[in-house]
């Protein structure tokens, strides 16, 4: 696979959101953007805030920006918050630091695109991304 296709792209978010419900977690939202940081699919829980999309984005969009996960990004900014802060303002789909944003690899490690979530603690956030990669087929960038 040399991209995350729409089939690919829902399946991802509707394992995510089974494993969200199951946990019993707040309404997530949840997107996959292609290589390019361009949206494939995006879906937003009944009683999500309406911001949630923006920030799934964001978490999504920085860790294809940085070549690496919203969790890594996030530990960067304890130590640089003014440079991660900076970031957001070039970064054409915003740049959240917060876990919940993973990237796709192929089996090779190449970049397929990316998967971010919001919607209740970034650790869950970022559990329901790894769980709709994982019954799905596809993994995250270690």
């Amino acid at each position: 696979m040399s991209r995350i296709t729409l089939k690919a792209a829902d399946a991802i978010i509707t394992a995510a959101l089974v494993d969200s419900r199951e946990r019993g977690l707040k309404p997530m939202t949840i997107v996959v953007l292609d290589a390019g940081g361009h949206p494939i699919a995006l879906r937003r829980e009944d009683g999500a805030s309406f911001m949630r999309a923006g920030v799934a984005t964001g978490k999504a969009s920085g860790a294809l920006a940085l070549g690496m996960s919203s969790r890594a990004i996030a530990e960067i900014a304890e130590n640089r918050p003014s440079f991660i802060a900076s970031l957001g303002s070039i970064a054409p789909a915003g740049m959240v630091p917060a876990a919940g944003g993973v990237i796709v690899v192929d089996d090779n490690g190449a970049v397929l695109g990316a998967v971010g979530s919001s919607g209740d603690t970034p650790d869950n956030d970022e559990a329901v991304v790894l769980a709709g990669l994982r019954q799905s087929g596809l993994r995250a960038q270690s």
